[in-house]
């Protein structure tokens, strides 16, 4: 993670070394939350840039220095593997991790059905030992038809999914997924939206902001990633200021920043 009071300071230090205006903490965080959001998209364009690379065998592979794998590096503290709730009323699943935030992208769906009884009245019920199965993600169209089809229902061997929403209890971007055998649990290996930056202050003897860092959040980007954030909130710091100076080299900066990281 990268310290915000850190990046904050970074920002102020060099807007005031020229006298070239300051940004208070509530435009700060404003713009903290756009540039980490910014960077947090970019990764996975670069990531697919980057994997055409690999199929060409133009990467370099070396341990350290392969750029996928450092790209992919910089999303783990984004990914993370979510428990979810069934909702018998809709016959669906919803994720139930309180702390995390939006669901950005479903990667691994594991379903795991328990010991079934010759007794039990569910007709998708497998009889057997407890299984554990990894889920494919399907289309609705391709949902439909399959546990419509005699020749390849699922089962709890090889169960399928589909993503949807529901408006009924959950919000409307919520991701709600549809199992097919249903399974006893589910567990889904998400990456999440970066939990929004924020630098917090209590107001000292002389009226000054003095950091507080109990209240504050850090940014959820990785640490080689301070330097992106600086000079991608003075680019926009420029804009508020409205000193296109600042702008013309937050914006050079930044250009250099990612031709070196993708040459």
């Amino acid at each position: 993670m990268v310290n915000i009071n850190a990046v904050y300071q970074t920002v102020l230090y060099i807007l005031n070394k020229e006298q070239r205006g300051y940004i208070p903490p509530a435009e700060f965080n404003s713009l903290a939350q756009l540039v980490q959001y910014e960077i947090f998209n970019s990764y996975f364009p670069d990531g697919n840039q980057l994997n055409r690379q690999n199929q060409n065998n133009t990467q370099n592979d070396t341990e350290f220095f392969n750029i996928f794998e450092n790209n992919r590096y910089k999303l783990y503290p984004f990914e993370h593997e979510s428990n979810w709730q069934y909702d018998s009323v809709e016959d669906c699943w919803s994720i139930n991790s309180p702390g995390l935030s939006t669901v950005r992208l479903l990667g691994v769906i594991t379903s795991t059905y328990n010991n079934k009884s010759q007794t039990n009245t569910d007709p998708r019920a497998q009889i057997g030992p407890t299984i554990t199965s990894i889920t494919q993600n399907v289309s609705k169209n391709d949902y439909e038809k399959l546990i419509r089809s005699k020749l390849t229902a699922p089962t709890s061997q090889y169960p399928i999914a589909f993503q949807t929403s529901l408006t009924n209890n959950q919000p409307e971007e919520d991701v709600i997924l549809k199992v097919y055998p249903k399974p006893d649990s589910l567990k889904v290996n998400c990456i999440f939206e970066p939990v929004p930056p924020s630098w917090q202050f209590i107001t000292g003897g002389l009226g000054q902001y003095v950091y507080n860092a109990s209240g504050s959040v850090n940014f959820q980007l990785d640490g080689s990633e301070m330097s992106n954030l600086i000079i991608n909130i003075l680019k926009y710091a420029g804009v508020i200021i409205n000193d296109p100076t600042v702008i013309e080299v937050a914006a050079s900066e930044a250009q250099g920043v990612e031709v070196n990281e993708k040459s």
